[in-house]
Parts: C-alpha cells; structure tokens; sequence
C-alpha cells in the first residue's frame, strides 16, 4: 500500500511542536528558522494582538499620569511630553519597517503552506489512483467469482 510519506520529500515527519504548521510537513517551524525569522514571528504575534494595542495605551496613560499628576514639578518629561513625542516620533519611522518585515515573513509562511499543500496533494491524488486500481481489481475479481459460482450452480441443477 502506499503511503503518505513515501511522497513528502523534505524529509519532515512533523512532531511535538507547538507551532501551528507543525502539522505540515512542508512548513519550517522551530530550529529550521533563522533568529531574524523566529523575531519576526515573536513581532507579528505579539504587536498584531489586541493585549499589545491596551498595553500601548494603558503605557501612554501611565506616562501622561506619571509626568503629569505623580511626580509634578519634578516631571522627567512635564506636559507637551517632549520626550514622549520624541520615541513616538521614533516608533512611527521604524513602523513601516516592522510591519513589511512582518509581512515578508507572513508571505513566506504562506509560500511553505501552498507548498506543502501541493505536496499533500499530490500524494493525496496518487494515494486514490491506488485504491481506485485496488478497487477494479477487487471488481473484477468479485465478477469472476460470481461467474464461476453461477457455473457450478447451473451445472448443479442440470
């Protein structure tokens, strides 16, 4: 019979990781990342969420209460917050970069998966050209036992 994995030809057998595209034995997932790639998922996971946009804002409101209400007169960075709009300022130029490399690596995580895909295809279609030739056999086989058990039966009644 054939298998699966006689068509997979990365060499993967999947296995415990906790990623989900562990489950594609095409996908890269683990050690087989380069660090740049590994942070570039750290990125996309942890800024593209929710938890990230109300620490953000709860982070700025702490600053405005901290410089403003807290520490008073001797403020690190008293209202217009100068040095606030400055890292801001900062943040926005490398937002465009952070967010095309997360991007890029979302890219190639979909390239891997249409990749794997196809190859889970392609097995997958070969795997069915099997079992429907099995299938015929099978037919045929059962057509010439029906054939020679009618035989014995009609010789029997005559």
């Amino acid at each position: 019979m054939i298998s699966l994995g006689e068509f997979w030809t990365d060499g993967t057998e999947g296995g415990a990781d906790e990623s989900p595209w562990s489950a594609l034995p095409g996908v890269r997932t683990g050690d087989d990342l380069t660090r740049g790639e590994r942070v570039a998922d750290i990125v996309r996971n942890r800024m593209g969420s929710w938890g990230f946009v109300m620490g953000f804002v709860a982070f700025m409101v702490a600053w405005a209460l901290l410089n403003s209400i807290l520490l008073g007169t001797n403020a690190l960075d008293p209202f217009p917050y100068i040095l606030l709009n400055l890292f801001l300022s900062m943040l926005a130029g490398l937002q465009g970069a952070i967010l095309l490399i997360a991007a890029k690596r979302a890219d190639a995580i979909a390239a891997e998966q249409a990749l794997s895909h196809l190859t889970i295809s392609r097995a997958s279609s070969e795997i069915i050209k099997a079992v429907q030739a099995d299938l015929k056999a099978s037919h045929k086989l059962v057509k010439d036992v029906h054939h020679i058990l009618k035989e014995i039966h009609e010789k029997e009644v005559k």
